[in-house]
């Protein structure tokens, strides 16, 4: 049975609705992710699961037991904030016992279980520093220990990397998903960064205008997303409008490159509008077709930019009348901007959103 059971949730602020007929279920152990832009819902989520917010219609059950009689800070639940909430006149060991001392423990107790925190989150020997002595990741680590002091039953994170620069947030992504799986807590990360919900998430909830849209394992979104919401959201930037081609046999679809060859399943009828999606990774570019795949759809096309990115260089290509995203490696990049290039699509590098979901 599911840790987390929210089901039928709709919570509305002056008349307007900013959460609708709302359900989903979060395993023991799971941490899920809550993925979408500013305003579509996620924090809300958050605060009427905490009881900050109360339910309008709908039901938090939590192990079997119904939460809505229950005041917050009986719930057994941990909230760390985005801004974090740090008590800047304690120390780090008094931050970490905050909670420990509001349970009522002894002081042998308390002084075990902050050590322990402290060596969770890589904190050891920190406990006698004052907060405004502690760098952005430090403080990041204090907040989270803090939040699993009193073993919370579920420990919710409302975007807690986000007032950090990308080089410390992505060094911290891993140690985070590391800490709350040993530790074993039920979680939801609230973050707008897809890189980050990748990291982190085992199941990633995308939600837009307070709805979910889809659910599901990282790879199963990015291999199958719902719609062009969902594939944007998982990094997919090759989103074209389309039409199914006539023809015999393969699978064939029409957009501003050209006609393409495609996978999956074809709608009934020919002229379905659809939309294309082209992994950016798996096209060949050259200055000539020579080595391409004998069965992808060749095409010519103009360099518009090109970016390195270590590894990898990104070109932009303008294609018919519309302009394709490409990541080669680097060392088979040096093609000048403005160059006439040869591209080869392959059949498996296109995928067609289903019918009911292109716009």
């Amino acid at each position: 049975m599911p840790g987390l059971v929210i089901s039928h949730v709709s919570k509305a602020f002056d008349k307007e609705f900013a959460m609708r007929d709302l359900s989903l279920n979060v395993e023991l152990g799971e941490l899920t992710c809550l993925l979408g832009p500013s305003g579509c819902g996620k924090s809300t989520l958050l605060r009427l699961v905490s009881g900050l917010e109360p339910l309008d219609e709908g039901s938090v059950l939590f192990d079997g037991i119904d939460q809505r009689s229950l005041q917050p800070h009986t719930r057994g639940f941990g909230l760390m904030f985005q801004d974090l909430a740090l008590f800047p006149h304690m120390d780090v060991f008094g931050n970490i016992a905050f909670g420990l001392r509001m349970q009522r423990l002894d002081r042998f107790a308390i002084q075990t279980r902050v050590e322990e925190l402290l060596a969770l989150v890589d904190l050891k020997g920190y406990g006698k520093r004052k907060i405004h002595d502690l760098s952005g990741g430090e403080r990041q680590r204090v907040a989270l220990a803090r939040s699993l002091a009193p073993a919370p039953k579920l420990l919710m994170l409302d975007e807690p990397l986000s007032s950090l620069d990308r080089v410390l947030r992505e060094s911290l992504q891993a140690q985070i998903r590391t800490i709350l799986k040993q530790v074993g807590v039920t979680a939801i990360y609230v973050t707008h960064d897809r890189e980050e919900a990748l990291a982190i998430a085992d199941t990633i909830v995308v939600m837009d205008r307070g709805a979910i849209v889809q659910v599901g394992t990282p790879e199963a979104l990015y291999a199958a997303p719902a719609n062009a919401l969902v594939a944007r959201s998982m990094g997919i930037r090759n989103i074209l409008h389309g039409e199914i081609a006539a023809g015999v046999g393969a699978l064939r679809v029409t957009c501003a490159l050209g006609t393409l060859a495609a996978t999956g399943a074809a709608p009934a009828t020919i002229d379905a509008r659809v939309q294309v999606l082209i992994g950016e990774r798996s096209v060949w570019v050259g200055r000539d077709a020579s080595g391409f795949p004998l069965d992808a759809v060749t095409l010519e096309g103009v360099v518009l930019t090109r970016e390195f990115r270590g590894g990898e260089s990104e070109l932009r290509i303008a294609i018919g009348v519309g302009d394709l995203v490409c990541l080669v490696p680097s060392q088979r990049a040096d093609i000048a901007i403005g160059e006439h290039v040869s591209v080869a699509i392959p059949r498996d590098a296109v995928r067609l959103l289903p019918p009911a979901a292109s716009v």
